[in-house]
């Protein structure tokens, strides 16, 4: 793997890194959001959802809520069809309809796998990131790909995952994942998922292995959290990745 950096910026006691990842034959696009701050702190990976990017709103709003708030650092990479990676830029609907012919076509969860295991290499050579204290949060397309990634990987402590269900072709393999998930799960439902059956997304649930997983559900359809739905993820990432509980 090798690092093509770009200069990093500052804004509002945020230094914001960006660089990508070669990886095999791919340039994968990623940012991270780092605190002004001189002790190596915990890191929230980013899954953005199947219309967004690395710098969608989704992401941007728990970079205001964690690093800004709480000093912890926050990336994000673009995933496939998506963001940087498409050469251009695109409307939030074509790049849904990409991502649901790739997913249908099938083949592209393991690359995204290789993919975020690269990226969280980089990352915790950072010395701004405390390597110990890592969590994982991401939501619809966050969680198909996320899901299988933080089954793999061991250094993940805490995940945010949900609106996402068995009910879309392709999906029945993230049963399997979720039965070797042993961290600390939140997993979000939205009552009114027009996207997603709560049958499907209840399965999921039901198959993560771990003891200390909880689903919390709101009403309404398949959109971005509001500040309620953010704020119970900030209290649950930043209790499960605090020193406290590392301790």
């Amino acid at each position: 793997m090798k690092n093509i950096h770009h200069p990093a910026s500052r804004s509002a006691g945020i230094r914001e890194k960006n660089f990508r990842c070669e990886i095999q034959d791919r340039l994968v696009p990623v940012t991270a959001w780092l605190p002004e701050r001189d002790t190596p702190c915990p890191l929230v990976l980013v899954g953005h959802g199947g219309s967004g990017h690395k710098r969608s709103q989704l992401v941007l709003d728990i970079v205001d809520v964690l690093v800004k708030r709480h000093g912890y650092a926050v990336a994000a990479m673009d995933g496939p069809v998506h963001g940087d990676r498409q050469g251009a830029q695109t409307s939030p609907e074509a790049a849904r309809a990409a991502f649901r012919t790739l997913w249908e076509e099938g083949g592209s969860v393991e690359t995204m796998i290789a993919d975020w295991n690269e990226v969280l290499v980089c990352l915790t050579g950072f010395e701004e990131v405390d390597s110990a204290r890592i969590g994982y949060y991401g939501l619809s397309m966050g969680t198909a790909y996320g899901l299988p990634f933080v089954a793999q990987q061991t250094g993940i402590r805490a995940a945010v995952l949900g609106m996402w269900g068995t009910c879309r072709v392709n999906s029945q393999r993230l049963l399997e994942d979720a039965s070797k998930v042993h961290i600390p799960v939140l997993f979000s439902v939205q009552w009114n998922d027009e996207l997603f059956t709560r049958h499907g997304q209840f399965e999921i649930f039901d198959a993560f292995a771990t003891s200390d997983k909880r689903m919390h559900i709101h009403p309404g359809g398949h959109v971005d959290p509001d500040a309620r739905r953010l704020a119970e993820i900030e209290h649950f990432l930043t209790r499960q990745l605090s020193p406290e509980n590392h301790a």
